[in-house]
C-alpha cells in the first residue's frame, strides 16, 4: 500500500529549513547546486500521488518515501549519476543531497527501494518479464549490408502503415502497453504543469514535430552461450543464447551510416519561440528496426488519447512520414501535415487533374512560372492560386495577353482531396510552409539533449523498462529547464531574502 505522502508545500518548507544553516556556514557548497535546488523546489509531485494510488494495494506494508525516491531519480539525472548503487553511496556521505531529495540522513532510501519504484511503474506481468529475461533467444548477427547515406530502413511489412491507420481511425490504440503509466506520469507531472505555465503556448492550436532517434543499449549483442558447441570445436554457432537485454535489436543509424544494437526512441515535441526551448510532450521506445512512419501513427493516436484537451493543429515530420495513409489520417483528424516529399516516391502520385503542377504540387502557369498561394478556402476545402505577374511576383510575362485579360490575373484551385500528399493545406514552398519546416529540428534537438546533455547512453542501461523510465526522468528535467527560464525563479536569491529578513 502507499505510505504517508509528504505534500509539496511540506517538502518546500523542509528544504528551506535544512538548507539555510548549510548555506549560512558554507555558501559555496550550496551554490554548486543552485540550479538543481531551483528545479526541485518547483517540482510539484502532489499530482503523482493521484496517479500512483490505483497501482498500490490497500493492504500490506506501506511503501515509504515514494515522492522522495522519485525526486531522487530527478536529482540523479540533473547530476548525471548513472548508477543507483553509486548514487545511494553518495547520499550516505552527503547530507546536502539527502535534504535536496527530501529525507534526513538517517532515513535514506536504499538501492532496492529505487529499483522497486521502477518496477512498479512498468505495467507488465512480472512473471512474463522474468520468463523472457531467463529464457533463450535466437542469436542475430550484425547485418553486413549497409544502406545509402540518409537512407532509413523501410517498413518490414508492406501495407503495415495503412493497417495502423485503419486501427487509429477506429479509435483502437495499445491500451495494454507496459509504458502507459510512465507516459501518464510524464503528462501529469511535466507536460500539464508546463501547459498551465504557458510553456506550450496555445494548447488548442499546437504544432508538434515527430522524429525517431537511435539508442544503443548497454547489453551485449552476442549474449551468453549455453550450448556445448565450443567443446566440439564449433566457435561460430547460431544456437539460442541468453541475453541481458532480450528486447534489443539491430537497427540502421542513417546519420552515422552504421548499424547499432538497441532501440529506437520516438518523441513528439513542440517549440516555444519566446524561450527558444524544445518541449517534449510524448515519449515512446520501440524496436530498433521499426520504421518512423509506422511509429508515428501509434504516437499520434496515443498522444491524442493522453491529452484529450489538447488540439494538434500541425504535424511536422521528415520524409519517412511521406505516405498517403499518414496524410489521410492527419486530414481526418484536422491536423495540417508539414512533411517533405520523399524523392523515392517521386512518381507515386494520385493526381490525375488537367492543371500542370511542379514537383511540390504548386500549379504552373502558361509561362512556366509557379503560381502564387492566395489562401485556403475552408468552406470549399480548396486552395486558391493566382497569377505571379498580377500579384507582382514577377516584373513581366510574355503570356499575359494569351493567359487572361483581367487585371486580377488567372486564378486556379487545387483540392487536398484530389491528392492529399501533393496539395497540402499549407502549400509546399509557401512562406508559411518554410516557417513551419524550420521547427522540425526541435525534435532532433530534444534527441540531442537526451543523448548528450543528460548522457542517456552512458548509463549502459539494459531493458526497455529502464530505458523508458530514464527517458521520462530526463524529459521531466527538460520541462523544469523551460519553466525556470520562464519564471526566472532562483532558490539562492530566495534564501538570501529569507536570511536577510531573519537578520
Amino acid at each position: 500500500m502507499l505510505g504517508a505522502w509528504r505534500s509539496h508545500s511540506d517538502y518546500q518548507s523542509f528544504l528551506v529549513e535544512n538548507i539555510q544553516p548549510i548555506y549560512a556556514s558554507d555558501k559555496n557548497r550550496v551554490l554548486q547546486f543552485s540550479e538543481a535546488l531551483s528545479k526541485l523546489y518547483n517540482l510539484d509531485l502532489d499530482v503523482l500521488k493521484l496517479v500512483l494510488e490505483p497501482y498500490y494495494s490497500n493492504t500490506g506494508s506501506p511503501a515509504k518515501n515514494q515522492p522522495e525516491v522519485f525526486r531522487s531519480f530527478v536529482l540523479m539525472s540533473l547530476l548525471k549519476c548513472h548508477s543507483i548503487t553509486k548514487w545511494v553511496y553518495m547520499l550516505h556521505h552527503d547530507d546536502l543531497l539527502c535534504y535536496m531529495i527530501g529525507v534526513s540522513p538517517d532515513n535514506i532510501p536504499g538501492v532496492g527501494t529505487h529499483y522497486d519504484l521502477i518496477n512498479r511503474l512498468w505495467l507488465e506481468d512480472p512473471d512474463i518479464e522474468k520468463d523472457r529475461q531467463d529464457s533463450l533467444h535466437p542469436f542475430k548477427r550484425k547485418p553486413r549490408k549497409k544502406l545509402a547515406k540518409n537512407q532509413k530502413l523501410p517498413p518490414r511489412h508492406p501495407g503495415i502503415i495503412q493497417k495502423f491507420v485503419d486501427l487509429a481511425l477506429q479509435g483502437k490504440i495499445f491500451e495494454s502497453r507496459p509504458e502507459k503509466l510512465l507516459q501518464q506520469i510524464f503528462a501529469d507531472v511535466a507536460v500539464r504543469p508546463s501547459a498551465n505555465a504557458g510553456i506550450l503556448g496555445d494548447i488548442e492550436k499546437l504544432t508538434i514535430s515527430g522524429d525517431g532517434t537511435c539508442i544503443k543499449t548497454g547489453g551485449s549483442p552476442f549474449g551468453i552461450r549455453t550450448c556445448d558447441c565450443a567443446n566440439k570445436g564449433i566457435f561460430n554457432c547460431d544456437c539460442h543464447r541468453k541475453f541481458s537485454d532480450p528486447d534489443a535489436r539491430y537497427g540502421w543509424d542513417s546519420y552515422h551510416e552504421t548499424w547499432f544494437y538497441g532501440y529506437s526512441g520516438y518523441f513528439l515535441v513542440t517549440y516555444n519561440e519566446e524561450l527558444k526551448s524544445d518541449i517534449p510532450i510524448y515519449l515512446r521506445l520501440v524496436e530498433a528496426p521499426r520504421y518512423d512512419g509506422v511509429t508515428a501513427i501509434i504516437a499520434l493516436s496515443e498522444a491524442r488519447a493522453l491529452y484529450p484537451d489538447f488540439v494538434f493543429d500541425k504535424f511536422i515530420g521528415d520524409c519517412a512520414h511521406d505516405n498517403y495513409p499518414t496524410y489521410h489520417l492527419l486530414n481526418k483528424w484536422n491536423i495540417k501535415p508539414v512533411i517533405p516529399l520523399n524523392k523515392k516516391n517521386k512518381n507515386n502520385s494520385k493526381y490525375q487533374g488537367t492543371i500542370k503542377i511542379n514537383e511540390n504540387g504548386i500549379p504552373v502557369c502558361m509561362a512556366g512560372l509557379s503560381m502564387v498561394y492566395n489562401g485556403f478556402m475552408k468552406d470549399r476545402n480548396r486552395i486558391k492560386w493566382r497569377c505571379p505577374f498580377a500579384t507582382g511576383k514577377v516584373d513581366s510575362c510574355n503570356c499575359k495577353d494569351k493567359c487572361s485579360s483581367s487585371d486580377y490575373g488567372r486564378t486556379v484551385y487545387t483540392k487536398p482531396s484530389s491528392d492529399p500528399r501533393l496539395f497540402t493545406v499549407i502549400p509546399r514552398g509557401s512562406d508559411e510552409w518554410k516557417g513551419e519546416m524550420k521547427k522540425r529540428t526541435s525534435s532532433e534537438r530534444v534527441n540531442k539533449r537526451l543523448l548528450n546533455d543528460y548522457e542517456l547512453e552512458l548509463s549502459k542501461t539494459r531493458g526497455k523498462k529502464r530505458w523508458s523510465f530514464w527517458i521520462m526522468i530526463h524529459s521531466i528535467n527538460i520541462h523544469l529547464d523551460a519553466r525556470l527560464k520562464k519564471s526566472k525563479f532562483d532558490f539562492i536569491s530566495m534564501l538570501d531574502g529569507l536570511l536577510g529578513r531573519v537578520a
